[in-house]
């Protein structure tokens, strides 16, 4: 493996496949960048980069849905990983054992059966949902209308519940409080969606303030 050699300078991104080692069944397609793929070579733990979240992480870090590699070989123009590896539990988010369940030609008969669903929060369920549905049946989902009718539509709803949680809040109602917040971020997270941006960066902005001053950190943005 020392004498492979990776032009990263070049790839920054590498594709990688997920393979179960035994059944061959391919699980999943991520990327990685050098820092994910050291620590994989390093760990024998499957590390990604993650392209919404912009940050590196471990596969099951939050599910304990961990993928063992058992072996990794690169493809004839070295820019492509295929790691065969042992998947506890599911390798897919939505709980089948792999992302690649959605069969084009015979879409009912020959899905995978979903498992245990992994144990994610809510805020990275509904993103997840949400990115799932933008290309479903406009009249039978709401998220699929909104694409639908283009950036517009679900910026509106933004303001538009942003306005009602504002008076919500005046008001002093908790009850309505609660509702039309829930309201807010469920369009927001659409918000997000509609430009591939995990909630998550959202957190780690918020962690990279923290400490700060809110006057201090206004300036720098000068």
């Amino acid at each position: 493996m020392n004498n492979i050699k990776i032009d990263w300078e070049w790839i920054k991104l590498l594709p990688v496949i997920a393979q179960d080692f035994k059944s061959n069944e391919v699980l999943m397609l991520a990327y990685m960048n050098e820092e994910a793929y050291g620590l994989t070579l390093q760990t024998k733990f499957a590390h990604y980069f993650s392209r919404s979240k912009q940050r590196i992480w471990k596969k099951g870090e939050e599910s304990g849905n961990i993928q063992n590699v058992k072996e990794i070989f690169l493809d004839c123009d070295n820019d492509t990983l295929l790691l065969k590896v042992e998947q506890i539990g599911a390798a897919c988010h939505t709980g089948n054992k792999t992302c690649f369940f959605k069969n084009v030609l015979f879409p009912v008969s020959l899905q995978t059966k979903a498992v245990t669903a992994p144990n994610y929060n809510i805020i990275d369920k509904l993103y997840h949902t949400i990115q799932e549905r933008k290309d479903a049946d406009a009249e039978s989902s709401y998220v699929a209308k909104l694409f639908k009718k283009g950036d517009n539509a679900f910026l509106k709803k933004v303001v538009e519940e942003a306005g009602e949680f504002t008076f919500a809040v005046k008001d002093k109602d908790e009850k309505e409080i609660i509702y039309e917040g829930a309201d807010l971020i469920f369009h927001f997270l659409v918000a997000l969606a509609s430009k591939n941006i995990h909630p998550e960066r959202i957190e780690q902005e918020l962690i990279r303030r923290s400490g700060i001053s809110g006057i201090e950190e206004k300036k720098s943005r000068k």
